[in-house]
């Protein structure tokens, strides 16, 4: 008699639902003969999975034969203390893995035997037993953590309006999003979700957006709700194969994440289809709509072009890889994906350039590292250095490499670590470009434009102000800030070093011994070798005409670049004979001493004692034969 009502009571279900919803509610779980499931047998829909006899007890009336693997459960580097169990046979989850973990076929029962059967499941509805790139579910106890909603963990009740997200037994399991009954109840992700997800309405019934601090983490999805992937209305394409809705806003979370069968195991990232060989997770999962193609529309800057120019930021590879859990400050492991400097919850859209430190929109809710120490997180950064301050200040593991061209060694510089732009940036430092701080130089500087100029070399840019900010100088070469078609920052340039603009550096074979690369006469445009400075300076009407200093307009027409005397960030050092006041501070692979005396700068006279060019300058102005003494293994020209 119980089988009978158990029975009936199914029928009177699958009744009531199909009142509901019209359609074939079982959808591809009908696999009945004429139902719509890839897979079909002789049997009812509802007896592949259910027996009105000779069920397993340790189900609903079970008839599928269940699957008795070991899986690879998910784990997180966020929070390793949420832990995973094997999923119990004859648990909720356990009966949805009878089929969908690809080791049973469908159609394998209890009551009945193997059933003869046509078709095969698809591979997407496979999830296999490494369900490392599934969403997380059996866990061994849920723990509360910053980005859960509170009653979650406190009530067992996500924050769903609807009540249809649900824990099963206090716990997440295929059934908090899956009804297996009914397939359409979004009637566009035709998933059987337990309610409609466009907007990531599912996903934050269980992930908040309130600030939340748990065991001292902050909530990392605060700013979701104005982030620009939350709101942004462009149309997204199917071929995209980001989500089944219509646009970016729609799509939500599904846009970078999605539930099952992900990329990888890090954060269920989507990726790109297909995945570009030898780029990691992280990078790829933006490609999809930052490289210029039509999957998007209007379509959006072409970001992934930039890492095809002569200079860029290198993406994460080997052993470089990046991890949500690592320290803000990355330490030996430098690497740049997008997930370093952007926040995919948090970033807006940059619509206007406004006045620096402050990070543009497109970077809101990075982290950063403060400029006075060097070593305190600063969470979320403010200010677009402290963002870059991650990798480029007290960091460890820093290297300079010869594909971003070549580069000055400086007289005055700090033995410590002259790649921490830090002290060079320092309101200690004897001069310094104003990017950390204020210029705070005694000296007057009559060759500042009141505007920066436009990548046309004309056209009046930004106001200049009294800071700059890093992507000032360091920004690709068409970008759109400064009157450009390109994405702004510095993601790539045709030009060395990450450089907005041509920016020459003198060289010479040996020290003091002539420069290859003069530019006598030189082109003072936006064309010629001095473009970079040129954005600030006023090259023709202050600096070829010695407004600064009596002996800018020689040395430029004889075809110097400024590297030979200035260094570009600042002075981080202190020299008894070279001050560091406006910036200068010699190459030693250019300058050699003059004789026995050390290189000197007097920066009241403007003269200077040392070689260069096979030229001896004095410390009383006047210039004679050199005398320097050469590099190791090369000998003086005459």
């Amino acid at each position: 008699m119980k089988w009978r009502l158990v029975f009936a009571a199914l029928l009177c279900m699958t009744g009531s639902l199909q009142g509901q919803f019209s359609g074939d509610v079982l959808g591809s779980h009908d696999m009945g003969p004429g139902g719509t499931s890839p897979v079909k047998g002789g049997l009812p829909p509802c007896q592949f999975c259910h027996a009105p006899h000779s069920g397993n007890s340790k189900g609903p009336l079970w008839a599928q034969t269940y699957s008795t693997q070991i899986y690879n459960l998910y784990r997180s580097t966020t929070d390793p203390a949420q832990t995973m169990e094997q999923p119990p046979i004859g648990a909720p989850s356990s009966l949805c893995l009878s089929c969908h973990d690809g080791t049973v076929a469908p159609g394998q029962t209890i009551p009945y035997g193997k059933l003869q059967t046509q078709g095969t499941m698809s591979a997407s509805d496979i999830l296999g037993t490494s369900l490392q790139n599934s969403h997380p579910f059996s866990f061994n106890k849920l723990k509360d953590q910053a980005d859960l909603v509170a009653s979650l963990i406190s009530k067992g009740q996500p924050q769903d309006p609807l009540q249809r997200v649900t824990l099963i037994n206090g716990n997440v399991e295929c059934e908090s999003c899956h009804n297996p009954h009914v397939q359409n109840v979004d009637t566009t992700s035709l998933n059987f979700l337990v309610r409609n997800n466009a907007g990531g309405a599912m996903c934050l019934s269980c992930h908040a957006t309130s600030p939340r601090t748990v065991n001292s983490l902050k909530n990392q999805l605060v700013s979701w709700p104005n982030g620009v992937h939350a709101t942004i209305s462009n149309a997204i394409l199917p071929a995209a194969n980001v989500g089944p809705y219509a646009t970016v806003a729609q799509n939500a979370c599904t846009s970078c994440h999605v539930q099952h069968n992900a990329n990888g195991p890090a954060r269920l990232l989507r990726g790109a289809t297909p995945a570009p060989a030898n780029m990691d997770s992280y990078t790829q999962n933006c490609i999809t709509c930052h490289n210029g193609n039509r999957n998007i529309s209007p379509s959006v800057a072409n970001v992934y072009a930039e890492f095809s120019k002569y200079s860029y930021h290198p993406y994460p590879s080997g052993n470089s890889t990046h991890d949500t859990a690592e320290a803000i400050l990355v330490n030996n492991n430098r690497h740049a994906t997008c997930a370093d400097c952007h926040n995919g919850h948090g970033a807006q859209q940059t619509t206007a350039f406004a006045a620096p430190p402050l990070l543009r929109p497109s970077q809101n809710a990075v982290n950063g590292i403060s400029a006075s120490d060097g070593i305190t997180p600063v969470t979320p950064a403010v200010n677009q250095y402290e963002n870059c301050l991650r990798c480029h200040g007290s960091s460890t593991g820093k290297a300079t490499t010869s594909k971003f061209g070549y580069l000055p060694v400086r007289y005055v510089a700090n033995p410590a670590d002259p790649n921490n732009v830090i002290t060079q940036f320092a309101a200690t430092a004897s001069s310094s470009h104003p990017v950390t701080h204020t210029n705070s130089s005694s000296y007057p500087q009559p060759s500042l434009l009141p505007y920066m100029s436009q990548l046309n070399g004309t056209s009046q840019g930004r106001l200049m102000g009294i800071q700059i900010f890093c992507t000032d100088c360091h920004n690709s070469d068409d970008n759109r800030e400064f009157g450009g078609l390109g994405p702004s920052g510095p993601h790539g340039s045709k030009w060395p070093h990450l450089l907005e603009r041509r920016y020459e550096l003198s060289q010479a074979p040996g020290r003091g011994q002539r420069i290859t690369n003069l530019f006598p006469n030189p082109d003072l445009s936006v064309n010629g070798p001095y473009a970079m400075c040129g954005k600030c300076h006023d090259l023709p009407g202050n600096i070829i005409k010695n407004t600064s200093w009596s002996q800018h307009s020689a040395h430029i027409n004889s075809g110097f670049t400024c590297s030979t005397c200035h260094t570009a960030h600042g002075i981080a050092g202190r020299n008894g004979t070279v001050s560091g006041d406006r910036l200068v501070d010699f190459d030693l692979n250019v300058v050699a001493p003059n004789g026995g005396a050390p290189i000197s700068y007097n920066g009241n006279t403007g003269t200077c004692a040392l070689v260069c060019h096979e030229v001896a300058h004095n410390a009383n102005g006047t210039v004679g034969t050199a005398t320097a003494a050469p590099r190791s293994g090369s000998s003086p020209r005459p």
